[in-house]
């Protein structure tokens, strides 16, 4: 096991001290908060191909398995937005991309 030097730091400490971390953790926890909202209205047999992806000022960005699950998404964006919207998301805005 690697010896542990004062240098050494944990990783909670890493994002509390560097404010760029401490963001993108912030947007991160703002991603997944957005998935956990619309979770509810995805089919089952679809959620475990969802992902939650970026968060920026023009929306917010849901990942797909693949190009029938981002269909199925797309389909599904104007009830997907108006959760998001109703519990106070602004903007509400839903893009869909196929992961690589």
């Amino acid at each position: 096991m690697p010896a542990v030097t004062p240098d050494t730091i944990s990783i909670d400490a890493a994002l509390r001290g560097s404010e760029p971390l401490a963001r993108l953790q912030a947007a991160l926890r703002d991603s997944q908060a957005r998935f956990d909202a619309v979770r509810p209205l995805l089919p089952a047999a679809l959620v475990r191909h969802v992902r939650p992806g970026p968060v920026d000022a023009e929306g917010w960005s849901l990942l797909a398995a693949n190009a029938g699950v981002a269909a199925k998404l797309r389909h599904l964006r104007p009830l997907l937005e108006e959760a998001l919207h109703a519990a106070g998301w602004i903007p509400a805005n839903v893009r869909v991309k196929v992961l690589a």
